[in-house]
């Protein structure tokens, strides 16, 4: 062992005896501090466990050779409730200091009984947990390196997205940079549209309504309209805003059996696409897009011929976490009202909005914001993001004013934070370093496809919403410099 590895671990095992019960907004203890030797491409490490008081538990990982100087937060997913530190693989690798957080709580990521008549994990869970955890990391990170981090960043998808957006509008000073995938911003109305969808996918008694069948037939529709919305014939929308698919087109006609959809089929995709209603009055910013109709069936709106996994998420987020006072106990997601239920949200999420489009504190202090979702996304409805982008737009004074700080980036064909038929893998991280540490703005990105083996397939460009890519009629329809940059329509 080098002298400096011994120091480096040496340092670690202090880490275990340090003090930070009076941390300001963060009181924490250390419960472990434990030296981690390297494997493979992983540098040596210090493991630091803990909790800021009262619950929110974290793990922090401390490069214990070649530290980079930087610091990243790691948001967690779905309902939280565990400290995920695989999602810090390749920050270590990249020498951060990193650290993940459970969130307030300990439960599974599709379990919400831990909300139940605890206003407290509400809270943590809702704003506190990311910024607690951000304070505490970084009293550690200085610690151990006897400097602070020269530049801080927070990266979450789904639920870390919506930590991610809470950290820039009620926590402007914790980050230089942050990456927000998929953010659910109006948890309750977001919420609203997941239960929306998958009553609408299935019967009362919870029998499937639209079969694989009907869904690929569906789909096949969507892309004979809208595929070549981008010059290229690949099995992708790439505008689906402006796809104008009409579901009932495939009504069957009197004797037709194959090849069309009943009328309930017909009514089910026009609920999906729409979103969630009450009478005449919209009650999101829309619903799921043309062209992710294969996301809908195993596992979100339903599978193997029943109700998906949205129907039992939302069962218990509106049980124990949406309402306040929580439902009467045997209550179910087919007993909500949809004309009625959605006035008594706002109690719950004035914890949870991460809406406000006032993000001039985070721009004054220099902060960089990198935002995407997939336009193929089963669970978070795109039409949210959008819309929050361009109320900004509004509040912050044009585009050029907004896009200095803060670009919007939807993938085509991209699922839920990943996966899919479009160009999803993408490092957004390195993008968002080169804007924090080097000035340079983001004027495109370029995912790849990776094929069930992790090979790469094909990559295109993604370009600041609203702009979308185009092939320009020449070159290879597989690589990313036969596109251009367009307004969408």
């Amino acid at each position: 062992m080098s002298a400096t590895t011994a120091i480096a671990e040496a340092g670690c095992g202090s880490l275990g005896r340090a003090n930070l019960a009076t941390l300001p907004d963060a009181p924490t203890r250390i419960t472990a501090a434990n030296w981690v030797a390297s494997h493979g491409d992983t540098p040596p490490y210090c493991r630091v466990r803990g909790y800021v008081k009262p619950q929110v538990g974290f793990e922090i990982l401390l490069p214990g050779l070649g530290w980079n100087q930087k610091f990243i937060e790691i948001g967690c997913g779905g309902a939280c409730g565990s400290i995920d530190s695989q999602a810090c693989g390749d920050p270590l690798r990249r020498h951060y200091a990193c650290i993940v957080s459970d969130a307030g709580h300990r439960s599974s990521g599709g379990d919400w009984e831990w909300a139940k008549d605890d206003l407290q994990a509400k809270i943590d869970f809702g704003y506190r947990g990311a910024h607690v955890t951000a304070l505490a990391g970084k009293a550690l990170t200085r610690l151990y390196y006897h400097r602070p981090p020269r530049e801080s960043y927070f990266n979450g998808c789904s639920t870390g997205g919506r930590q991610a957006m809470v950290e820039a509008e009620r926590f402007p000073w914790d980050f230089n940079g942050i990456i927000a995938g998929a953010p659910p911003l109006n948890f309750t109305a977001n919420s609203l549209a997941q239960l929306w969808a998958s009553l609408a996918a299935t019967t009362r008694a919870g029998k499937a309504i639209l079969t694989p069948a009907a869904v690929q037939l569906v789909h096949r529709a969507v892309l004979a309209r809208c595929d070549l919305d981008d010059g290229v014939r690949d099995g992708i929308v790439g505008n689906p805003q402006a796809c104008d698919f009409d579901p009932g087109r495939l009504l069957c006609r009197t004797g037709q059996r194959k090849g069309c959809l009943t009328g309930r089929q017909v009514a089910a995709v026009k609920e999906i696409y729409a979103g969630p209603f009450a009478g005449t009055e919209s009650l999101s910013q829309g619903g799921y897009m043309p062209g992710s109709e294969l996301q809908w069936i195993g596992p979100y709106f339903s599978a193997d011929g029943g109700r998906g996994f949205l129907y039992s998420y939302n069962e218990g987020k509106f049980r124990y976490a949406a309402f306040a006072p929580d439902p009467e106990p045997g209550w179910e997601p087919t007993d909500i009202d949809f004309r009625t239920a959605y006035r008594r949200l706002g109690m719950t999420e004035s914890l949870y909005s991460a809406a406000n489009p006032d993000l001039r504190q985070f721009k004054r202090n220099g902060g960089k914001l990198l935002m995407y979702q997939g336009w193929n996304d089963p669970f978070e409805p795109p039409a949210a993001t959008t819309e929050y982008y361009e109320t900004v737009e509004r509040l912050m004074g044009g585009r050029a004013a907004t896009q200095s700080f803060y670009r919007l980036f939807m993938v085509p064909g991209m699922g839920h934070c990943s996966g899919g038929e479009g160009a999803w893998a993408i490092d957004y991280l390195s993008y968002l370093e080169r804007w924090v540490e080097r000035g340079h703005a983001p004027r495109r990105l370029v995912g790849w496809h990776l094929d069930a083996r992790g090979a790469k397939s094909f990559s295109r460009p993604v370009y600041p919403y609203p702009l979308r890519a185009k092939y320009k009629g020449s070159g290879d329809p597989n690589s990313a410099g036969s596109f251009v940059a367009i307004a969408a329509n």
